[in-house]
């Protein structure tokens, strides 16, 4: 009967727990939708250090397959060694009294002594050799250097032009070459973040006040997802990394589009004109129209795929929502609702629309 009772009461708690998630969910006006590399499902893209697609990666798998093996090797020699002992010495209907005691045994003592010991040694000189190769103390030849800015709740780029003189700016949203070393300088704009593309390198922690270096290399071209690894506050979860590899070419004519002034377009005057009007101006920087500093470039807006640092795919209906009351698709972020009336939503709308 206690059994029973313990079992009931566990019950009544586990259901009891599920309506209030249920009746939690239900008050979410617009829950976030974080972009798949090919489409708008949640997190779709591979997130496992077991596909590696850079020398980072590479050899923390490596390293990886050599814990586990030898964890799974201890675990089937002490399990089995168990099970046997389960076996041969159980007791027998015929066994009466206390069984033998036997206390010590140097051979034993010294194996269990003398193995771990063995193992901690190999496992320390693998991962020295695999923190050599991962955390390099200078950027390889050859590489193209950019600047990593973690913020509340998004990422900053800015690495140089390719194409001329300047610096490309962008945000969320990183396009790199193939075949050709990435060093990347990061830094933080206000609490610890960390860097973590699981297909291209290992974690590494943005500190403030502390420059810190990482590197990769895709191996080849497509869509790396990734995530902030450090708890930093309650959108951390919604704070994705996204990383595209592209070839040579591709990644050319990316630099020239980033490169370019900011489409000047008359037919939405009236929204430029409003943009620089309202709060939005000081806080998002345009080439050639505004010096915002605290939000994203929107320069090139609608070349990225997703809005949000990932929270939802970047078109006319998730750009409008996201104008209109960013805490519905981002609870808690820095962006704040102006409360706009409908015409004026559209013509902001129309304006950020044409910035290609």
């Amino acid at each position: 009967m206690p059994l029973l009772r313990n079992f009931l009461f566990i019950l009544s708690i586990a259901i009891a727990v599920t309506a209030l998630q249920s009746a939690a969910g239900a008050e979410v006006v617009s829950p976030a939708v974080v972009c798949a590399p090919s489409s708008g499902n949640i997190n779709g893209g591979d997130l496992s250090i077991f596909s590696p697609a850079s020398p980072p990666a590479h050899e923390i798998r490596e390293i990886a397959w050599l814990v586990l093996g030898i964890c799974a090797v201890i675990f089937v020699v002490v399990e089995g060694v168990l099970i046997w002992s389960i076996i041969r010495f159980r007791k027998k209907a015929r066994d009466a009294g206390e069984p033998l005691q036997v206390f010590g045994s140097n051979p034993v003592e010294l194996a269990w002594t003398v193995i771990p010991t063995i193992i901690v040694f190999v496992l320390a000189l693998a991962t020295l050799r695999t923190i050599r190769e991962v955390e390099l103390t200078e950027p390889p030849a050859g590489s193209l250097n950019v600047d990593v800015i973690g913020h509340q709740w998004w990422w900053e780029y800015r690495l140089p032009n390719l194409q001329g003189d300047g610096t490309i700016v962008t945000a969320n949203e990183l396009v790199v070459p193939v075949g050709r070393p990435i060093w990347l300088t990061l830094h933080s704009a206000d609490v610890i973040h960390s860097f973590w593309i699981p297909q291209l390198n290992g974690k590494t922690d943005i500190i403030p006040n502390n420059v810190g270096h990482t590197w990769f290399q895709a191996d080849r071209q497509g869509i790396f997802l990734g995530q902030c690894a450090e708890y930093c506050g309650m959108q951390h979860a919604n704070m994705l990394l996204r990383v595209t590899a592209v070839d040579d070419a591709a990644f050319a004519a990316w630099c020239t589009i980033q490169s370019s002034a900011a489409v000047s377009n008359t037919t939405v005057e009236q929204g430029r004109n409003m943009f620089l009007d309202l709060a939005c101006m000081n806080c998002h920087a345009i080439d050639g129209t505004s010096n915002g500093s605290f939000g994203p470039n929107l320069t090139h807006l609608m070349s990225r795929t997703t809005i949000g640092a990932g929270v939802a795919p970047l078109n006319a209906e998730t750009l409008r929502a996201w104008v209109d009351n960013p805490q519905n698709l981002k609870d808690g972020c820095n962006m704040p609702s102006l409360e706009l009336e409908p015409s004026q939503l559209d013509a902001i709308v129309a304006y950020l629309l044409t910035l290609k």
